[in-house]
């Protein structure tokens, strides 16, 4: 049976490059039949080898239209194209092991997702790679357009909202997904003077936030003149080697 990855893209935040990286590092990290599914609002420029499908319909409020809240629109009953257990990634991750693991850790789980590395212990995953069942758990989509304020006024961002919501969430093995900010840098100062590692064992970095992984490989990190005290980075040279 072929394992199906999903993405979405909107917006100029990320180019179609992004979505034919992430095809190009799943082809290399597989060993099984896998295609790539993205939601989007601009296919232009995208591999044809990937599927390309409009954004699922959800309605939010202008404000949070084209933030992370989006991809609760992949919770409804049913989405166009996918089917099963399905693995979501976000287009900023970088794939630096095997992806096959995903789709067998837990099958008994409807949802499976790292734990928030900012926040241990606190019960909140971090969507930047998760699996799910679609049409498992369509609340989170009917409650979300049902009302949203009340949910906004709650909630700080779409995560919490899931994790806080959801009825049954398992995690990842922790060394399978890290995040390059907050479990790889160097702590500063030391952020000036040694290169970010990749530990053995890791599958998928993630970058939140900045720096992206282009900035991280050639060692800069966008930021005001008065943040850059701190927000440092060193050329990172195995973000070249897996991020192609």
């Amino acid at each position: 049976m072929k394992q199906t990855i999903v993405c979405m893209k909107w917006g100029e935040r990320y180019s179609a490059d992004y979505a034919n990286c992430l095809w190009s590092m799943i082809r290399r990290n597989t060993k099984r039949d896998t295609r790539l599914v993205c939601y989007t609002d601009d296919p232009n420029g995208i591999d044809p080898a990937i599927e390309t499908h409009p954004l699922p319909k959800i309605a939010l409020p202008d404000r949070i239209k084209n933030k992370p809240w989006r991809k609760i629109s992949l919770w409804n009953h049913e989405v166009p194209g996918i089917s099963g257990d399905v693995l979501f990634m976000d287009l900023d991750v970088v794939i630096t092991g095997s992806i096959d693991e995903f789709f067998d850790h837990s099958p008994e789980s409807t949802f499976c997702v790292i734990e928030n590395w900012t926040q241990p212990g606190s019960k909140i995953g971090n969507t930047s790679v998760y699996r799910f069942r679609v049409g498992a758990h369509p609340y989170l989509y009917e409650d979300l357009e049902r009302d949203p304020e009340s949910i906004l006024a709650k909630f700080p961002n779409s995560q919490t909202y899931i994790s806080r919501s959801i009825r049954s969430m398992t995690y990842w093995p922790a060394p399978w997904c890290v995040s390059f900010k907050h479990s790889l840098m160097p702590r500063w100062p030391m952020n000036f003077f040694k290169t970010t590692p990749l530990p053995p064992g890791t599958k998928v970095v993630c970058f939140t936030g900045k720096p992206d992984p282009d900035e991280a490989r050639d060692g800069r990190w966008p930021a005001p003149w008065y943040k850059k005290t701190y927000k440092h980075v060193r050329p990172t040279p195995w973000i070249a080697e897996h991020w192609r």
